[in-house]
């Protein structure tokens, strides 16, 4: 079944004015019921914006924004790990660290180190340690896959 491009249209709208909250206020707490109020619409149509124009999820998108922040950061290296947590919107220090271990494959003192060493200079462009390419976890928005064809 095809969807209508008035939906189309709407849903990519929806998840471009969420995306402009999110990474405005990443470091509130950001939560899918009360995203939905502020934009007027429900928790389903939300999530199937995010589904549909984003290929992600609300929850998915926050957590990359903010550990692309928390990067940046940590490669500074003049923020203790927990400080750095507290900025981008996690209360504990430990599932902040969970949640960067699992997005960039080294906890987050190792980048601080790392950041420090350098002066605070980037690595690489995509976030990763030198001379390796990652997927899009260091903020950047997603791209609209979404197709108005019929299928």
């Amino acid at each position: 079944m095809a969807i209508r491009s008035g939906t189309v249209l709407r849903r990519r709208t929806l998840f471009e004015e969420a995306v402009d909250i999110i990474e405005r206020e990443y470091a509130s707490d950001l939560e899918l019921d009360a995203m939905a109020r502020r934009l007027a619409t429900s928790r389903r149509q939300l999530q199937r914006a995010f589904a549909e124009a984003g290929q992600t999820s609300f929850r998915t998108y926050l957590a990359q924004v903010r550990m692309g922040r928390a990067l940046e950061l940590l490669r500074e290296g003049s923020l203790p790990v927990r400080e750095v947590a507290s900025r981008v919107g996690y209360r504990q220090a430990a599932q902040f660290a969970k949640t960067f271990r699992r997005h960039h494959g080294r906890p987050p003192s190792s980048f601080r180190r790392e950041g420090r060493a350098q002066g605070g200079a980037r690595a690489s462009r995509d976030g990763g340690p030198p001379g390796e390419t990652g997927g899009n976890l260091d903020g950047d928005r997603p791209s609209l896959a979404y197709s108005t064809a019929s299928a």
